[in-house]
């Protein structure tokens, strides 16, 4: 093994058990804005299994965004295919994209997007109103399991930013979700704050929760997630499932660096 704490897997999309645990795939997938010549994704090929917390790594412009905004249905391939869940997500019209992400995907952004006229509690409840059902025990319970039940009655404005974080996960988990998609989370918050939310995300992962994570932070994507995929200019530039607890950030950014000269 050379020493490495990772090794490669997957290489251009790979699969996983026989596609038994499977919960996403795209398949050579390509996107294309108006007016581009080069796609922000290219051919991308890629398994996510479920129970997994995959980051997704790569600098400004290299296609990680794209990649996240399609599986979450917000944006829809030029070609190839997206599934979630079994589901063929270019099958599926405006109505039904909505109702399959109210039901299946939650969405943590880098800012909160919290209302300001709504309190902490009512911002949460917004995915299970919309879902017609009456979450409020729930609701209390997620804002108790992220350490955050004191600022239930408090609105936005009275918040600090990694409070108005852990409000906006807790709206993200309200209707249970198959797949938790994160864009830089902690992009608005300072270190500490920022490794708090991180090891929040990180214990949902342990209790089971299947997280997708969007980063251009190599050690906080090595330090908290089980696998992680370098994109670069719209390719899968390598992909490394972590072996152990010690992960070298330095090593993944020095393959992703190999791969793209190659």
């Amino acid at each position: 093994m050379d020493g490495r704490t990772f090794f490669r897997a997957f290489r251009g999309g790979g699969g996983g058990k026989n596609g038994m645990s499977e919960l996403v795939r795209l398949t050579e997938v390509t996107k294309v804005y108006q007016g581009g010549i080069t796609g922000a994704l290219n051919g991308v090929s890629l398994i996510v299994e479920k129970g997994e917390f995959t980051a997704i790594m790569g600098p400004s412009g290299s296609g990680k965004s794209t990649l996240l905004n399609l599986v979450a249905g917000l944006d829809r391939p030029t070609s190839g295919s997206v599934a979630v869940g079994g589901t063929d997500l270019g099958k599926l019209g405006e109505s039904g994209l909505a109702r399959f992400r109210r039901d299946n995907i939650g969405f943590v952004f880098q800012f909160f997007y919290l209302l300001p006229n709504l309190t902490s509690l009512e911002n949460v409840l917004i995915p299970a109103q919309l879902k017609g059902s009456d979450a409020t025990a729930r609701a209390r319970e997620l804002l108790g399991k992220l350490g955050i039940q004191d600022i239930a009655d408090r609105f936005p404005a009275r918040l600090s930013g990694g409070q108005q974080q852990r409000v906006a996960i807790a709206r993200a988990l309200i209707n249970s979700p198959t797949l938790l998609l994160a864009d830089e989370p902690t992009g608005a918050l300072d270190t500490h704050t920022g490794d708090q939310v991180m090891e929040l995300l990180g214990q949902l992962n342990r209790d089971g929760q299947t997280i997708l994570l969007v980063t251009h932070d190599a050690k906080l994507a090595t330090r908290h997630a089980a696998r992680v995929i370098s994109v670069m200019d719209g390719k899968i530039v390598d992909d490394a499932r972590l072996e152990s607890p010690e992960r070298a950030a330095s090593e993944v950014i020095r393959v992703r660096s190999e791969e793209a000269s190659r």
